[in-house]
């Protein structure tokens, strides 16, 4: 009988690793090794394959900012675009001490495989700067993000490279990013970016959709799987703007929010969580943290416990590479739904899967942030805007529709559903190639 989705195929022992891998892995190789096996699976023409290993362009840049004390630091910037097949490229820009060039490329083919999942016409690309922006002021973060802006704006456009919020960026860089470039451009441009506020052309309902897309897709597997939400606990890794509202609307469906973590440590209580009491404290806090909210049935952990606490659901919704191979046989989760990108090693997606552990991907799970950019993106290119509601419900809709997909052909396939998203999402941009063609 052909195995189902809850029939979680198994690998034998010997396919496991017999070493530990290193503490950090590189991204790129990650990624590159999924789309080898994917790419094996579809007998993909060796060709496209090649086209799809690298990225279609590399920006590297140097930003040079002055501090408000005068002085002058560099800091290095960078954008790929790693495919246009299916359309413009999409994807955000991050500041963070870690961004290097192979993040940046991994997260941009990511983000052509979440977007052609999805089903939304947009191809993949990533930008940030290597850089801790806590201790600057917004003075030096506006003068950096336009003078960075500037830098790359050859390879943007609405039409060409849309950029977006990541790690350590908001609304606020993003009206920075249009400004600067509406002002070199000689015209109002909102359309450059999205993610944006909304006096300036930002959506209704953007800030949310992240979460709010992961929270739809794990009612989805759970409904698949056949349990009640108001009998799942769940427990988030990253209370930041994924993490959180993925919480408050799983909540709000009826699931039980046990645990919390961001990197200041975690919360747990089997019984529930009081998440308005907790989002009270996090907004008060001078870096909006968990660090320092008490109550008297809260126990405090760290985030490897919550990694590993029992609990029915697990999102890690924090940085990549959070589940590996040293811990992934304690995970006591049955489901897990990967709010942040690359939250899970190769190793560890071997170890989860020979144990039987459903995993929504990345791809999937995350989508609803570039699905909500694209409505966004809409709108500004035809200058009318919709209410929140509407943005809501078509976000709901690309959401069920999109997992509804996948579960069908990783069944279809019989393999796990990380695999399947992946197959389908390079299987629809090979066709877009292939359609295209090789220009000259």
């Amino acid at each position: 009988m052909k195995p189902t989705m809850t029939q979680v195929q198994t690998r034998p022992a010997a396919e496991l690793l017999v070493a530990e891998p290193s503490p950090k892995q590189d991204l790129w190789d990650t990624v590159v090794g999924t789309l080898d096996e994917a790419a094996a699976r579809l007998n993909l023409d060796p060709g496209i394959h090649a086209i799809l290993r690298e990225p279609e362009r590399e920006l590297i840049v140097s930003v040079p900012v002055v501090h408000d004390d005068g002085s002058i630091r560099v800091y290095k910037g960078y954008r790929v675009q790693h495919s246009s097949a299916r359309g413009p490229c999409k994807g955000g820009i991050r500041y963070h001490p870690d961004v290097n060039l192979n993040e940046v490329k991994a997260l941009a083919a990511m983000m052509t495989w979440k977007c052609a999942v999805v089903g939304i016409p947009y191809g993949g690309a990533k930008g940030g700067i290597q850089v801790d922006p806590t201790g600057m002021s917004q003075r030096e973060i506006e003068r950096m993000t336009r003078r960075f802006t500037a830098m790359i704006l050859p390879i943007l456009g609405p039409k060409r490279d849309i950029p977006a919020p990541d790690v350590n960026t908001n609304p606020q860089v993003m009206a920075w990013i249009a400004d600067t470039v509406s002002m070199l451009g000689g015209a109002a441009i909102p359309e450059i970016v999205t993610g944006k506020p909304i006096n300036m052309g930002g959506s209704r309902g953007r800030k949310e959709a992240t979460g709010r897309g992961g929270a739809i897709v794990t009612g989805e597997l759970l409904k698949q799987m056949g349990r009640a939400l108001t009998e799942t606990s769940v427990a988030v890794q990253g209370y930041g703007n994924v993490g959180s509202y993925a919480a408050r609307i799983l909540r709000s469906m009826g699931c039980k929010i046990v645990a919390v973590s961001d990197v200041s440590g975690g919360l747990y209580n089997p019984h529930g969580l009081d998440l308005d009491a907790i989002d009270r404290a996090v907004a008060d806090h001078p870096k909006r943290l968990l660090a320092g909210y008490t109550a008297g049935d809260v126990d405090r952990i760290n985030n490897e416990e919550l990694l590993t606490c029992d609990v029915d659901v697990l999102i890690p919704a924090a940085l990549e590479h959070q589940i590996r191979a040293d811990n992934a046989d304690r995970i006591r989760a049955r489901y897990i739904v990967e709010g942040a990108n690359g939250p899970t090693t190769r190793e560890a997606d071997a170890i989860l899967e020979s144990r039987g552990v459903v995993v929504v991907p990345d791809i999937l799970a995350n989508a609803g942030g570039v699905v909500v950019s694209y409505l966004e993106w809409v709108q500004d290119l035809q200058n009318f805007f919709w209410e929140e509601e509407e943005v809501n419900q078509q976000l709901s809709n690309i959401m069920v529709r999109s997992f509804r997909e996948v579960w069908g052909y990783a069944e279809a396939q019989e393999v796990p559903m990380r695999l399947g998203a992946l197959m389908l999402a390079v299987d629809k941009v090979a066709e877009a190639v292939r359609s295209r063609g090789i220009w000259p």
